[in-house]
């Protein structure tokens, strides 16, 4: 099978297991919207991202290091294994000494416990998830996928919609899946055979970790981009209505549709990391490279824009308006975010080449970027502009991260990107997405049409070109 069909292959295997999941999910949003009000809602948004924050604190991102050495041959898949959960709780042990210092974020008070239960339970399922990937067990793991959403979704309904716990309720149906989930692997996946304390490997344990602690601050800093838009609009002063808590929970719905676009992306970056570590060391990696990485481009655009364009009748299907109307502004936000989301989804890639070449420490100062442009721009545009102002600042980390990537990566995989192309799809973009949340542009909706049309056939070659070579032998 070629390098092109085997990508294909596993993209397809991938979005099987998580398409129909994720849309799932996307639905949660309409629960959400319909029994959570946009104050308590902009606190489960926090506590997800202070989730997200401390898990790869916890596991030392170790979850990174299991994809790199356990897709390579001279490393014992039981010693990988054994050695990443033998790290994990370590970490595990140091966070639960110093949980107490959490109940100082206000946000936190009341939910310490539940978020060190969350944080322990996520981490376990990513590594036995990971592994799994690892030994090529594609559709298993693609299995997972689905039924962790499957119990993720039942578990909502049961604590949020029937039992009206709100908040509490969003934590206990985490907890309660990815516990699932990680038992699921455990005994189907036969993760007992790869688990042996004899297998710990000092030589092994210090490796994994050289390769994935850059990685840490380089994760905290891509959470803190997301989490400094959040704690900036609900705490700082700005325009009335577009700051506090109601306008934080109403940022976190506006960031569900450009979503799909991470969905997309997260379908192809989990097939697409495999094939640029098998790959790192063929003749023809760069070729491979910018071919994959103009059709990807390519589709998110596509994808982007068809968002933008039917960014109110997707909005009318995922929120809930009846009960909490306030929600009903969050798609006027949603655009620049679709666009900021991709720009995350393509410094997503370069990441990729760090990885496959080991040169995971750039990963750290390219993203330390992102942050500090984020968390500048934050303090003043949040001030003048509310939630619009948070949007702009997270599309401007991104882009200031993307500037220095497609050039810093490149270094190590050399491969021609088309800058003309990429810089008037994103001027195409903003255009739509202007117009579309403006109801007094005159033709609004021919232009949308056009606009989607235009975008569509200026990056059809590249997708058309790269399906060729999927399907020669």
């Amino acid at each position: 099978m070629n390098k092109y069909k085997q990508l294909a292959s596993n993209t397809i295997i991938f979005a099987i297991g998580s398409f129909g999941s994720k849309i799932l999910l996307l639905f949660l949003t309409k629960l959400y919207t319909a029994n959570i009000n946009p104050a308590d809602n902009s606190t489960k948004e926090l506590l997800e991202v202070t989730a997200n924050f401390l898990i790869p604190l916890v596991t030392f991102s170790i979850t990174e290091s299991i994809i790199r050495f356990g897709l390579d041959r001279k490393y014992s898949k039981s010693k990988v294994y054994t050695n990443s959960l033998a790290i994990t709780a370590i970490g595990a042990l140091m966070m639960l000494s110093i949980s107490p210092m959490l109940s100082v974020m206000p946000f936190v008070d009341g939910y310490t416990w539940l978020l060190m239960v969350y944080v322990c339970t996520s981490s376990l399922r990513s590594i036995n998830s990971q592994f799994v990937r690892a030994r090529g067990l594609v559709k298993l793991f693609a299995l997972d996928g689905i039924l962790a959403t499957l119990s993720l979704f039942i578990f909502n309904v049961i604590f949020i919609a029937v039992l009206q716990l709100g908040v509490t309720g969003f934590m206990l149906s985490v907890i309660c899946s990815d516990f699932l989930s990680a038992v699921f692997l455990w005994f189907t996946a036969g993760l007992r055979k790869y688990f042996d304390p004899k297998a710990i490997d000092g030589r092994l344990s210090k490796a994994m970790l050289a390769f994935s602690l850059p990685l840490i601050p380089s994760t905290l800093l891509w959470t803190v981009t997301g989490f400094s838009d959040r704690i900036f609009i609900r705490y700082m002063p700005g325009p009335e209505g577009l700051v506090g808590d109601a306008a934080a929970g109403i940022y976190g719905i506006a960031n569900k549709i450009p979503n799909l676009v991470s969905m997309f992306s997260t379908i192809f970056f989990q097939a697409w990391n495999m094939s640029a570590i098998l790959e790192n060391d063929s003749e023809d990696r760069s070729r491979f490279y910018e071919r994959v990485f103009d059709a990807y481009t390519s589709f998110l655009f596509i994808a982007g824009t068809a968002m933008i364009v039917f960014v109110k009748p997707l909005s009318a299907i995922l929120i809930d308006t009846s009960q909490f109307p306030e929600y009903g502004t969050a798609y006027l936000y949603t655009p620049v975010l679709i666009v900021a989301v991709i720009t995350m989804c393509l410094n997503q890639f370069f990441s990729s080449v760090y990885a496959a070449t080991k040169h995971t420490s750039h990963s750290l100062w390219t993203s330390l970027v992102a942050a500090v442009t984020n968390i500048i721009l934050n303090a003043l545009l949040v001030w003048l502009f509310g939630i619009n102002g948070a949007a702009i600042a997270t599309f401007a980390g991104y882009f200031a991260s993307y500037i220095i990537r497609q050039r810093d990566a490149r270094r190590y995989v050399p491969f021609p990107i088309d800058q003309k192309k990429f810089f008037v799809n994103l001027v195409a973009m903003f255009t739509l997405g202007y117009i579309v949340t403006h109801d007094n542009v005159p033709g609004q909706m021919i232009i949308m049409f056009v606009g989607l049309i235009f975008m569509v056939i200026f990056n059809r070659n590249a997708i058309v070109n790269t399906l060729k070579q999927v399907k020669s032998r």
